[in-house]
């Protein structure tokens, strides 16, 4: 399989999933501005219609896109990993809206703060939005080691993957104790601490 990836976009998550699952894989990046991948420069459009990350190839060619839904289907590839509940499962569904609400709520509301021409206003506006959700993600956590409890799943790899972007966007996670706890908690993970370094080495 090859993962579609650009250094400190959305395509950790899958990743970190990838790696909790024992799934192998290649790294393929993708310079999102020039829309190109590296390092032959070929026309990421060509590969990808939609023109962002993550994308990810299977070995017959076929290709998934969304972050969310490539999260499930590598989660399905290795049941045994426990990244997501079983199918007809209540607490299934629970993960999938931890990844419909991460994926709406919180990392749309993101987006905007990476345009360095927002006007300050709308900066506010984008950053007290990301304050509520964090505010109902930290009620939500409360004592608990992950999402759904002692068990790591791909809603939670897709939160780290959030939580990281407020060290590039002026949000202190500090003010939200329960959220930097798990964060910390999270980077300690074998998997996520692999996945940051094989992207911080290809920046």
């Amino acid at each position: 399989m090859k993962l579609y990836f650009s250094p400190g976009a959305c395509a950790l998550h899958p990743q970190i999933a990838l790696r909790e699952a024992g799934l192998a894989f290649d790294l393929v990046r993708v310079d999102l501005r020039a829309h190109k991948v590296a390092p032959d420069g070929q026309d990421y459009y060509a590969i990808s219609p939609k023109g962002y990350v993550p994308l990810l190839e299977l070995d017959d060619g076929t290709r998934i896109a969304e972050g969310a839904v490539i999260d499930q289907y590598i989660a399905d590839r290795n049941p045994s990993a426990k990244l997501l509940p079983p199918p007809g499962t209540m607490e299934r569904i629970r993960v999938q809206e931890w990844l419909h609400f991460i994926g709406t709520e919180i990392h749309k509301q993101f987006a905007p703060l990476f345009h360095p021409q927002l006007p300050a206003a709308d900066r506010e506006a984008q950053t007290k939005k990301i304050a509520g959700r964090f505010d109902f993600t930290t009620k939500e956590l409360g004592d608990k080691a992950y999402l759904m409890g002692d068990t790591f799943t791909v809603a939670d790899a897709y939160l780290f993957n959030m939580l990281r972007w407020t060290e590039h966007t002026g949000i202190d996670l500090a003010r939200w104790p329960v959220l930097k706890a798990y964060f910390d908690r999270v980077s300690a993970r074998p998997a996520v601490k692999a996945a940051v370094e094989a992207e911080r080495a290809r920046a």
